[in-house]
């Protein structure tokens, strides 16, 4: 009997070890945020954002954990000063109001040992909304320079800017834009 319950005492230390959650910063260089939308209809326009900051806790034994990232709407980078200075605007951005956009996570979801999406709210001046994000890929290491654990994960998904009052000529410039997210976290 003694053995047993030494036995059993073991294994729920050792699986409570296993479980713990890890908390892991945003690696800004490697996580820049994209946005595409269609421009008149003549192309698909791609613009970035230069500066993310966040915290990703994974408890990968549990499936759980959260993700919390702040994109400074201020770092928008289209490939032109005068085009970053207009997406900055009331009409679109309105950064002077809201200088960060913020998505913070309710829930994860995992097919096997795999991160596959996150459910969580999307907040764009002011405005928050529900947003689902597809995980196409999830992998965890060690960094081969930084000699920490490090994960990292691309994210996507679809959100109508008009519902985040960031509509402006729309339906000319498309309402629907497409985000896509490739993120790179280290250990703490």
């Amino acid at each position: 009997m003694k053995k047993h319950l030494a036995f059993v005492l073991a294994t729920s230390l050792s699986s409570a070890a296993v479980a713990a959650p890890e908390t892991y910063l945003i690696e800004e260089k490697h996580t820049m945020p994209r946005f595409e939308y269609s421009h008149l209809g003549y192309s698909t326009q791609s613009s970035r954002f230069d500066k993310t900051s966040g915290k990703i806790i994974l408890d990968r034994a549990a499936k759980t954990g959260s993700v919390e990232v702040t994109i400074d709407a201020k770092s928008v980078n289209t490939g032109s000063t005068l085009f970053n200075e207009h997406i900055q605007a009331a009409e679109l951005f309105d950064t002077v109001m809201f200088p960060t956009i913020t998505y913070k996570s309710r829930s994860l979801k995992f097919d096997g040992d795999k991160l596959v999406g996150v459910e969580g709210d999307l907040t764009i001046k002011g405005v928050t909304k529900p947003v689902a994000l597809t995980v196409s890929s999830f992998h965890c290491m060690p960094h081969p320079m930084l000699k920490k654990d490090a994960c990292g994960a691309n994210a996507i998904a679809k959100i109508k800017r008009s519902e985040f009052n960031a509509g402006k000529h729309a339906p000319y410039v498309g309402d629907e834009v497409t985000l896509i997210i490739p993120v790179e976290a280290v250990k703490e």
